[in-house]
C-alpha cells in the first residue's frame, strides 16, 4: 500500500461521512431517523438489504471456501437454494401485516397481539444476539484487513467502528440505505477488477476450469445432515435454510426495519423480489472470484507462501496485495471496508430502534425533540459497545464465529413461531408464546449438546415445530385472547389475502427461479464434475 492507495481509501471514507451529513440535514423526528420517513425507493431498499448480507466475511470467506478449504468448492450454492421460496412466505404472511400497522420495531407487533412481556423478551433476545454477532463480524474483517494493510489491528477496528458510527448517527436509516447502495457498487466493481486480473494472470478461463479436481465441482451433496456427519447436506440446507431465511427477512429487526422504510407495501415487496433474484448472481460472482484467485494460488509460489495454511481467508486480500496495481488495489480494499461497514451500519440503527421503541420510550411521554436526541445517542452507545467488544473478542473468536451462526439457528425458529402463531391463529395466547419460545430454544440446545451429528441448520425447523406445539398446548389451558387482540392483528380478520392476487405472477416467478437454481446446480455438476 502506498500514498495513492491510502488517499483513495481516505477519500472514500470521508465521502461516506459527507453523504450522511447531506442526508441528515432534513431529519427532524424518529420516523425520519429509523425508517427514512417511509419514503425510500424500493430499489435502494433492495440493494441495501443485499449489501447488508454481503459482508466482509462473504467477500473473504466464500472465495476461500470455494478454492481452498477442505470439503469446500461449489457446494456453497446449496446455501442459496431456499431463498426464493422463503421470500414468498415473507411477502404473503408477514410484511403486508407489519406495513399495515406502521411499525418501527417489529417486536411492537408482539405486544399488540400478545402482551408487553412477549415484546420485551423477544426484543431482548435480538439485542443480545445481534450485538454479539456484529462485534465478532467487525473483528473478523478487521483482523484480515490489518494484516493486509500493514496497520495495527486496533487501528483497523477503530476505522471501521468510528466511521460507521459517525455516518449512521448523523444520517439514520436513509444514510444507511444510500451508503449501502454506494458500498454495493464499490463491492461489485472490486469483484470485477479482482476477477479480471486473476483471469488474465492464468491466461483465461480454460486454465481456471482445469485447475480444480472433480470433487470441488460438486454442487449438491445428497446427504440429509440427520446423523450422517455431513458438513454441507443439501436437505439440511434446503429445509433448514427455508425457515432461517423466513425468520431473518421477516422477523429480524435489522432486516424488517429497512423493509418498513419504503413508501408502500408494494414497494417493499419489490425490494424483496429484487433480493430473491439478485442474491444468487452475486453469490456466483463470489464463487467465480474463488475459482479465479484459487487458480492463481496454485500457480504462484509467492501467493502460496503469503497465505498461511491455518488462515485460508487471507487468499483474496493477499492476492490483492501481490497481483493488483496501485489504485485498483485501493478500490478492492475499499470494497472490503464497504462490506464490513454495510453490516455494521444496519445493525447499529436496528439495535438503536429496538432499544428506544421497545424499552426506553414504551409507556412514556417524551417530547419528540428529546426522543430524536436519545435515538442518536443510543446509536452512538451501541456503536461503542460493539466496537469495544471487537477489541476483546480475539481470545475466543476462533470458535465463536461458528458458534454465533449456531446461536442464530437456535433462536430463529422459535422466534419465527411466535410471529406465525400470532398472525395465523386467533387461539394462541401470550402465555403460550412465553412458554413456547423457550421450549423451542431448549430443544435446539439439546440437539447442540447431545446430538451434534444433527446438522445445525435443522434446528430452525425443530425449534419452530416444538415452539408451535407448546404454544397451542399452553393456549388450551389459558384464556382465549379477546377481540381487541385478534380482530386487527391476525390475517384471518384483516382481509389482506385478497390483496395478494395481483402478486401471484411474481410469486410464480420466484418459485420458477427456485427450480432454475436447482437445474443450474445439477447442470454445473454434470458438465464440470
Amino acid at each position: 500500500m502506498n500514498i495513492v492507495d491510502w488517499c483513495i481509501i481516505t477519500f472514500y471514507l470521508l465521502g461516506m461521512i459527507g453523504l450522511s451529513v447531506y442526508i441528515g440535514r432534513k431529519q427532524t423526528n424518529q420516523a425520519d431517523y429509523y425508517v427514512g420517513g417511509r419514503s425510500l425507493p424500493w430499489w435502494a431498499v433492495g440493494i441495501s438489504t443485499m449489501a447488508t448480507q454481503s459482508s466482509a466475511i462473504s467477500f473473504i470467506s466464500i472465495p476461500a471456501f470455494v478454492a481452498l478449504k477442505p470439503g469446500g468448492g461449489m457446494a456453497w450454492l446449496q446455501f442459496e437454494t431456499a431463498l426464493p421460496l422463503a421470500l414468498i412466505v415473507v411477502m404473503v404472511f408477514l410484511i403486508p401485516f407489519f406495513r399495515k400497522l406502521e411499525l418501527v420495531s417489529v417486536y411492537e407487533y408482539l405486544e399488540l397481539r400478545f402482551s408487553p412481556s412477549a415484546r420485551y423478551f423477544l426484543s431482548g433476545v435480538f439485542l443480545i444476539s445481534r450485538g454479539l454477532a456484529t462485534g465478532v463480524g467487525v473483528y473478523a474483517a478487521a483482523i484480515v484487513l490489518s494484516v493486509c494493510l500493514g496497520i495495527p489491528l486496533w487501528l483497523t477496528i477503530v476505522i471501521i467502528g468510528v466511521v460507521t458510527i459517525i455516518y449512521d448517527t448523523i444520517g439514520g436509516m436513509a444514510a444507511v440505505v444510500y451508503s449501502d447502495v454506494i458500498q454495493m457498487g464499490v463491492l461489485i466493481c472490486g469483484l470485477g477488477f479482482c476477477i479480471f486480473y486473476a483471469v488474465n494472470s492464468v491466461g483465461g478461463f480454460l486454465p481456471i476450469l482445469e485447475s480444480f479436481p472433480v470433487e470441488r465441482w460438486k454442487t449438491i451433496n445428497h446427504a440429509t445432515g440427520l446423523g450422517d456427519g455431513s458438513s454441507s447436506p443439501f436437505w439440511g440446507l434446503l429445509v433448514g435454510g427455508f425457515f432461517l431465511y423466513i425468520a431473518y427477512y421477516g422477523t429480524d429487526q435489522s432486516q424488517v426495519q429497512r423493509e418498513l422504510s419504503a413508501p408502500s407495501v408494494n414497494e417493499t415487496k419489490r425490494s424483496l423480489f429484487f433480493n430473491g433474484f439478485a442474491r444468487f448472481p452475486l453469490t456466483l460472482l463470489y464463487m467465480l472470484l474463488g475459482l479465479a484467485v484459487g487458480a492463481v494460488y496454485l500457480r504462484s509460489t509467492e501467493l502460496r507462501n503469503a497465505v498461511p495454511h491455518d488462515h485460508l481467508d487471507y487468499l483474496v486480500p493477499q492476492f490483492i496485495i501481490h497481483n493488483l496495481p496501485t489504485g485498483v488495489r485501493a478500490v478492492l480494499f475499499a470494497a472490503i471496508l464497504s462490506a464490513a461497514m454495510s453490516s455494521l451500519d444496519s445493525a447499529l440503527n436496528s439495535l438503536s430502534a429496538s432499544t428506544m421503541r421497545d424499552f426506553v420510550e414504551r409507556g412514556r411521554q417524551i417530547p419528540e425533540k428529546r426522543l430524536f436526541f436519545l435515538s442518536k445517542l443510543s446509536t452512538v452507545i451501541w456503536g461503542i459497545v460493539i466496537t469495544g467488544f471487537a477489541f476483546v473478542v480475539g481470545n475466543i473468536s476462533g470458535t465463536v464465529i461458528e458458534s454465533i451462526n449456531k446461536i442464530g439457528s437456535a433462536f430463529y425458529g422459535p422466534i419465527l413461531a411466535s410471529f406465525l402463531v400470532g398472525v395465523l391463529s386467533k387461539r394462541a395466547t401470550s402465555a403460550g408464546v412465553l412458554f413456547g419460545v423457550p421450549a423451542g430454544v431448549g430443544c435446539n440446545i439439546f440437539f447442540w449438546i447431545c446430538m451434534p451429528e444433527v446438522y445445525w441448520m435443522w434446528w430452525n425447523l425443530f425449534g419452530l415445530v416444538v415452539s408451535i406445539i407448546v404454544v397451542f398446548i399452553v393456549s388450551l389451558f389459558t384464556t382465549k385472547p379477546g377481540a381487541e387482540k385478534t380482530d386487527r392483528y391476525t390475517l384471518a380478520s384483516s382481509g389482506m389475502f385478497k390483496q395478494e392476487r395481483e402478486w401471484r405472477g411474481m410469486y410464480y416467478m420466484l418459485f420458477s427461479y427456485f427450480i432454475f437454481i436447482l437445474i443450474f446446480m445439477v447442470a454445473l455438476q454434470k458438465v464440470f464434475g
